[in-house]
């Protein structure tokens, strides 16, 4: 219930901020009829800074949409926030996507769709920063929450002790000194 009301608060403050809400509904799903919390995608166009859609993780069907001049003000625009726990472009010019590709930092990018990267279980799932350190799904989710334990154990000839590098130093250790000045 509380998420719920959270996501409709976030669009609701979008509204009142001056932004387009477009209610995303091809079925006519009753929403508010239901006990199951689920609502419909929100598309919230001319989104700002000033409103909560842009300053907090959704994990929701909200999408805020801003303008851009051209693929370097968009990159500045993401880099110039938080890293994303998802970062999504769309479209089909391969040296701009190269450029987005390179010149962002997020937990996972979506080519051409949205949340996808999600449920693709061989793919490492995963933010960096703000969103969450780490990466689950499949081996990687496996390397994370697992913790090898090194184990070293000296040989039976200990070569750092013979070349006097260990303690207790002496005759050996000044040997090595000199042999080292050369």
């Amino acid at each position: 219930d509380r998420h719920h009301q959270r996501l409709q608060d976030w669009v609701a403050d979008a509204r009142a901020k001056g932004a387009t809400v477009e209610t995303v509904n091809p079925a006519n799903e009753d929403f508010a009829g239901s006990n199951a919390r689920k609502m419909p995608l929100h598309i919230v166009r001319n989104a700002t800074d000033d409103m909560i859609v842009m300053q907090e993780e959704l994990f929701g069907p909200i999408l805020p949409v801003r303008r851009y001049t051209g693929i370097d003000s968009a990159i500045a625009e993401v880099n110039r926030r938080d890293r994303p726990l998802g970062l999504y472009y769309f479209g089909p010019d391969e040296s701009e996507r190269r450029a987005v590709l390179d010149r962002t930092i997020s937990g996972g990018v979506t080519l051409d769709d949205v949340v996808f990267h999600v449920s693709m279980e061989e793919l490492p799932f995963g933010g960096i920063g703000p969103s969450g350190m780490g990466s689950y799904h499949g081996f990687d989710g496996f390397k994370t929450f697992s913790h090898g334990k090194a184990v070293f154990k000296q040989a039976k000839l200990d070569v750092a002790k013979l070349a006097g590098l260990k303690p207790p130093y002496g005759k050996a250790t000044m040997a090595s000194v000199k042999r080292q000045m050369k």
